[in-house]
């Protein structure tokens, strides 16, 4: 899709809270990005920094309560998903956003066939015949790179290896061929000679069909061989989104940085130790009033305390173009 083209998704302000016995858990603050079609978007930041709770905020995958979306638009095309009736997201889910999460065992079902829980959207959403959706289980099961698959679409979930689970997780996702995939951590759980192969897998389905794709990782190494932009999240914020080169080669958030230092790196010298973020993540019992990272950052001064950084465009940079980032110092030392 060009550059000038309508996005596929657009989120705009979400915000998401969590309501507990403690008060409230500001999970998810004032989130906005968008995606095109046949676009990568991957999304990195340590556990607890609000990735898979913003995904999840945006189809009604959370449990309302605890969970309560705030504020926010969350437009599909022209329709705000945020407006829609629990009946009209279960029709979103699957036909138009297909999701695979991390551990395929405890999201498929043990007691139905691999057929069973590929069919049961394609009837649903498609409209289609137990015949018609038993034959496309087969080619689906194919394309995801499973050998003999008219035989093994008759196995259950058990019968299938950590990666061959992930395979038709990824199957079931994209049977109603979706505008957009949400990978949540997909690999985490594979061994990386599998997760070499869902990789490929990956791209190579971005190529055939067109869909666009947002990857949920903590993973750096994964985010550079398959994003095309990168949104890093930290205390349930964006605080830095640009595309992926600008980010491995160009970083200008403190965290963003910190990140890039914990990655070993192949020297032929042995490191004398790996590189740690110090402190702990932020407890999010209040809205943001200050930097989120502020305890964790050798560059906080004054302001960082006093008030919580909005996004800024960078356009002076040779690669700047869609770089932002929400922090009130600058690697120049301009607002230090």
């Amino acid at each position: 899709m060009a550059d000038g083209a309508a996005p596929v998704l657009d989120v705009r302000g979400l915000t998401t809270v969590f309501h507990t016995r403690q008060g409230e858990i500001h999970a998810v603050n004032s989130v906005s990005f968008s995606l095109k079609r046949g676009e990568v978007l991957g999304v990195v930041g340590e556990s607890g920094s609000g990735k898979s709770v913003t995904m999840m905020s945006l189809v009604g995958l959370l449990p309302a309560p605890p969970a309560e979306v705030r504020a926010g638009e969350v437009l599909l095309g022209t329709s705000d998903l945020l407006k829609m009736n629990a009946q009209g997201l279960s029709d979103v889910r699957g036909a138009k956003v297909g999701f695979v999460f991390q551990d395929p065992m405890t999201s498929l079902n043990p007691v139905f066939t691999v057929e069973n829980q590929i069919c049961e959207p394609l009837i649903r959403h498609l409209g289609m015949t137990k015949q018609q959706a038993r034959a496309r289980a087969v080619e689906l099961l194919d394309l995801v790179g499973i050998p003999d698959a008219a035989k093994r679409v008759k196995s259950y979930p058990h019968q299938f290896s950590g990666g061959m689970r992930q395979r038709v997780m990824i199957a079931i996702a994209l049977a109603c061929e979706p505008d957009i995939l949400i990978a949540d951590e997909p690999t985490t759980a594979l061994d990386v000679t599998i997760q070499a192969q869902i990789l490929e897998l990956m791209k190579d389905l971005r190529q055939k069909l067109g869909m666009a794709i947002i990857w949920i990782t903590h993973d750096l190494g994964v985010i550079a061989g398959i994003a095309d932009r990168v949104m890093v999240m930290y205390g349930g914020q964006v605080v830095e989104h640009a595309p992926v080169g600008e980010i491995f080669h160009n970083p200008q958030h403190p965290y963003t940085r910190a990140l890039l230092r914990t990655i070993p790196k192949i020297t032929g010298q042995r490191e004398k130790r790996l590189s740690v973020i110090e402190g702990q993540p932020p407890i999010m019992t209040d809205a943001p009033r200050a930097c989120a990272f502020r305890a964790r950052c050798a560059h906080r001064f004054d302001r960082c305390e006093a008030e919580n950084p909005l996004r800024r465009t960078l356009d002076s940079l040779p690669l700047g173009i869609g770089h932002d980032v929400a922090c009130h110092w600058s690697p120049e030392g301009a607002d230090a």
